[in-house]
């Protein structure tokens, strides 16, 4: 299994798709550094920390940028083998069909990890000139997000980026494993991306509907990342869409004729 891994992780590496994912999700924090107009971005409030930065390039990318991305990405692991013939052959060998898809099922899910980890290394890069210090305000990750509720050392700056981060990649991770459901169910990856994208965007319009079918959808759950106060329902759904999906994928892909 491991060696299983490791071969779709290097496959994923290889990808021209994931490092030109990897090369945006990194230079397009940098913009801010030299934006003219990102304080009208933020409401007229203006950074005073580089710590600010990482909020900043994930509450933009994760609206529709980082989505896309892992729809495309994660929907390749199906559809590009199917579509070069190396999918059918690879199943030939004694290779347990599960198990072959429970490695791209981790790599799927890794994959959120890798382009929000990128771009938070983007954003405090940006953000060397207004400086990684202490500072008066928050980070936009913690208590009070950009006013913050006092003083804020760089370690306790540190500790609420890498918490958001952490949500910002967790939160993604239902989307990953649609991603690899629809790309078995579709076996193709535009097909497999636009499937992922429209069940978003469809979940989003629902919001005309009662409070209480809105709790359930995923998409009310993409902002978590900046969530104060008791995160753990929010977690638990996000976690149970992302073992919904996933165990689907693999019920599907046992039985698929590829």
């Amino acid at each position: 299994m491991l060696t299983l891994i490791a071969l779709e992780f290097r496959k994923l590496l290889l990808s021209r798709s994931v490092q030109l994912a990897l090369l945006v999700s990194f230079l397009l924090p940098l913009l801010w550094a030299v934006a003219p107009r990102l304080n009208m971005l933020l409401g007229d409030m203006a950074l005073v920390s580089g710590w600010q930065m990482p909020a900043v390039s994930i509450g933009v990318a994760v609206q529709f940028m980082i989505p896309l991305f892992i729809a495309v990405v994660v929907a390749e692991l199906i559809g590009t083998e199917v579509s070069q013939g190396t999918l059918a052959p690879l199943l030939l060998r004694p290779i347990s069909r599960v198990n072959l898809i429970v490695a791209k099922l981790v790599t799927a899910l890794a994959f959120p990890f890798l382009l929000i980890g990128v771009t938070v290394l983007g954003s405090l890069l940006a953000g060397l000139p207004r400086g990684l210090g202490s500072f008066v305000g928050g980070t936009g990750l913690g208590p009070g997000l950009f006013v913050g509720v006092g003083s804020l050392s760089s370690v306790g700056a540190l500790m609420e980026v890498l918490r958001g981060s952490f949500l910002a990649a967790f939160m993604l991770m239902p989307v990953a494993a649609l991603a690899l459901l629809c790309g078995i169910l579709l076996l193709n990856t535009a097909s497999a991306a636009l499937a992922t994208l429209a069940t978003l965007n469809i979940m989003r319009l629902l919001v005309v509907f009662p409070e209480g079918l809105q709790q359930v959808l995923l998409t009310s759950h993409l902002a978590l990342y900046a969530e104060q106060g008791n995160i753990l329902p929010s977690m638990l759904l996000l976690l149970i869409y992302t073992i919904g999906f996933g165990l689907m994928a693999v019920f599907a892909f046992d039985r698929r004729d590829v």
